[in-house]
């Protein structure tokens, strides 16, 4: 043990007692010299097959229920010395379907220098009996394989970049993966966005590489305009970017210019001169390709001569009573009878202003003139949702352009469009430059695009602020329901949701009737650890006590962040052991996944049908193989182990998820310390997911935070300035 605490020792591994492949956590026993007992050993060992041997650097730690462990700092692999040991090691496991009989007389003949064979001369393991070619080149590619991650996991511990990234890096690059990195380590910075420039970055400074190096000027670059994609934006200032380069990564104008110049003439970057921007503004190359697309779009539907639809306003009106059973109002009547007339149109209003009503009518109303209608939203929620109020069939819009994830690209395209008459995409806010210009690009010349959404909503989680932009700019009719209908004017759910919309205080309506609940509540608690406690006691007996809600299905809380006691990763921990506390579980990857538990799905998976923000219940699982099986509404969807890391838990789920879905009851903490998340489009947000109850619980600070914030909108995009130079 030195001064510091740590410890080191040798060992050999006589069991492995976990081990998660994804990002090589294990623990272990390690049978170490000169010790009667094997010690436990916890942390990051490459492919830890029972009989390797290892030199582990750590601190002795004490747990509650496993007792004396040995966390890892450090782990270096030590190939064995001995012809003894060297048949042993290469007994372990790593070499599948080769005899032990071959691997004894491949020792017997090579010795000591069995390895130095193996590894820089191959093609003589055929000198030995029973050896041929594709014998010696499984076994050259199985120790290539197995030893290329240890040196990925060293080259990672002397650059000071976590063990925890090595399996993914490695699933990037195989066995090559320490030789690519220590040539060029930023490429991983391109091929892995987000992390991979910071493991890039940790190499390089390691490895000496110099801070204005080319290939570090570009990383950088690229990396501070993907940051500004993640925050919504499609497009930075030269003069921003340039000082951001100097601030946080120490290159000067120089270098800067070098790379840029060079990145621009090979198409990673554009630069453009926009109309309202004092400064030139400098896009990643698909995103700059995705708003000019887009807008030419725009201007070649609006551009294409559009057939007159021979309907009268009393016509309309009829025909949407008769299929409907549902008289339009006289601004929903005006709309339909205009929409008619467009190839191109946006629907948006807030709650309660009969967007539904009017999809509705519109898809009757294209029906009976004989037109196929296509209805799409962005996420599947949205989707069911719409396929729901209009009793069609709908899809998302991934979907529907038949997105082929082998090829990372959608088969509906300028090549081969959508056959539909009508596109209808509900929930358009949500979708951001990206997915629209493909969208666009599968609609043809002889259809008709209607955008339906409500722009005051949370933006896209993808960069770009389409729908505003798209309204905005004038360039395409738009429809704005205003109007309130009497229902929904009585629900104070909606009032207080274009109170917040219009900048002003939800307020809660004094009670009249002692005996009628109320569908719209705010409870003050001053501190996050209350407010946590408030929100289980609610979900767990005093709501489904007082309005018979089911507390797993009926009951969403939704919340701004991950992080914190009121963040979903602590909520959902406290809601399961509130709910769901005696089923049995699994635990994989660090979670506990038990049956009747509430979980999302975080990405979009074709193959099953199953997208990014579906929520469904654990129905079964099985500990030994670690598969788990959800329930979808009326539909099974099993998942084997490396697929249940596309589950969460869902008890809690941010504001951001929820978007395109509606909850009986919802439930929202506003905390101070949420205030880098407090925006009115986020409030508003969530306070238009609930159908029959809110309940916000938090501080009155906090919500007028929320309430004044309404700098959301201030994404830099230049769709707008774009259709602005068509139209002229």
């Amino acid at each position: 043990m030195t001064d510091s605490g740590t410890v080191t020792v040798e060992g050999r591994i006589e069991r492995v007692l976990f081990h998660n492949p994804d990002n090589q956590y294990t623990v272990a026993h390690l049978s170490v010299l000169n010790q009667k007992l094997p010690i436990t050993v916890v942390g990051y060992i490459p492919n830890p097959n029972v009989g390797a041997r290892f030199r582990v650097t750590g601190t002795w730690d004490k747990h509650n229920r496993y007792g004396v462990q040995l966390k890892i700092a450090t782990c270096e692999p030590k190939l064995p010395e001995t012809e003894s040991d060297i048949r042993q090691y290469l007994k372990s496991g790593f070499l599948e379907g080769i005899p032990k009989k071959v691997i004894h007389r491949i020792v017997a003949a090579f010795g000591t220098d069995t390895f130095d064979v193996i590894e820089n001369h191959p093609e003589r393991l055929t000198e030995v009996d029973g050896v041929g070619k594709v014998t010696a080149e499984k076994i050259a590619s199985a120790y290539l394989e197995h030893h290329g991650l240890h040196r990925l996991m060293r080259l990672l511990e002397k650059a000071a970049v976590p063990a925890s990234y090595a399996a993914r890096i490695y699933r990037q690059y195989g066995p090559q993966s320490a030789a690519i990195l220590t040539e060029n380590p930023y490429q991983a910075a391109f091929d892995l966005p987000g992390w991979g420039f910071y493991v890039a970055d940790r190499i390089a400074q390691h490895l000496g590489f110099p801070a204005d190096a080319p290939s570090r000027s570009r990383a950088c670059m690229l990396y501070v305009l993907e940051m500004a994609a993640n925050e919504g934006h499609t497009a930075v200032e030269k003069p921003q970017l340039e000082n951001k380069m100097s601030e946080l990564f120490q290159i000067e104008t120089e270098a800067f210019d070098a790379a840029f110049q060079k990145m621009v003439t090979e198409g990673d970057l554009v630069c453009r001169t926009v109309d309202g921007f004092e400064n030139d503004l400098v896009y990643l190359g698909h995103l700059f390709e995705a708003e000019r697309r887009i807008a030419a779009h725009v201007d070649r539907l609006l551009k294409a001569p559009l057939p007159v639809s021979r309907f009268d306003r009393q016509a309309l009106i009829q025909e949407v009573i008769e299929n409907l059973a549902i008289e339009p109002s006289a601004q929903q009547a005006g709309i339909l009878e205009a929409i008619l007339q467009h190839r191109m149109a946006i629907i948006t209003g807030g709650p309660g202003t009969g967007k539904t009503t009017l999809v509705r009518a519109v898809c009757t109303l294209y029906k009976r003139l004989g037109k196929s209608v296509f209805l799409a939203a962005p996420t599947g929620r949205a989707a069911r949702r719409l396929a729901e109020v209009t009793g069609r069939e709908a899809r998302t819009i991934h979907r529907m352009l038949l997105y082929d994830p082998d090829q990372e690209g959608f088969q509906k395209s300028e090549k081969d469009p959508l056959d539909a008459d009508v596109v209808i995409v509900d929930e358009a806010s949500m979708v951001d430059v990206v997915l629209m210009r493909h969208l666009l690009d599968a609609v043809s010349t002889k259809s008709r695009v209607v955008l339906v959404g409500d722009r005051f909503q949370l933006p896209s989680v993808g960069p770009g602020n389409v729908l505003s932009d798209l309204i905005d700019a004038g360039a395409i009719p738009v429809f704005e329901l205003t109007e309130i209908f009497r229902q929904a004017a009585e629900s104070p759910i909606v009032l207080n949701a274009h109170r917040v919309r219009a900048g002003q205080m939800p307020v809660m309506e004094p009670k009249t009737d002692p005996d009628k609940l109320q569908e719209f509540y705010i409870i003050e608690q001053a501190s996050a650890e209350s407010a946590a406690r408030q929100i289980v006691e609610m979900v767990a007996s005093r709501i489904p006590d007082t309005f018979g809600y089911d507390p797993i299905r009926d009951i969403q809380v939704l919340t701004p962040m991950h992080k914190g006691i009121v963040g979903t990763i602590a909520l959902n921990q406290a809601l399961q052991q509130a709910l769901n506390p005696q089923s049995p579980g699994i635990e994989v990857f660090g979670t506990t996944f038990r049956i009747r538990d509430k979980v999302m799905h975080l990405r979009n998976n074709h193959q099953k049908e199953v997208y990014n923000g579906d929520i469904g219940i654990v129905e079964d699982f099985d500990k030994r193989h670690q598969k788990i099986l959800v329930r979808y509404d009326d539909r099974p969807v099993p998942y084997e182990k490396e697929e249940i890391q596309e589950l969460t838990p869902a008890y809690a789920i941010t504001v951001h998820k929820s978007q395109g879905s509606e909850y009986p009851a919802v439930i929202l903490p506003l905390m101070s310390i949420h205030y880098p998340m407090l925006q009115r489009n986020l409030l508003y947000t969530a306070l238009t997911r609930g159908k029959r109850l809110v309940i916000l619980i938090g501080t009155q600070q906090a919500i007028r935070a929320a309430v004044e914030n309404n700098r959301a909108s201030n994404r830099l995009s230049t769709l707008k300035a774009m259709l602005a130079d068509l139209k002229a």
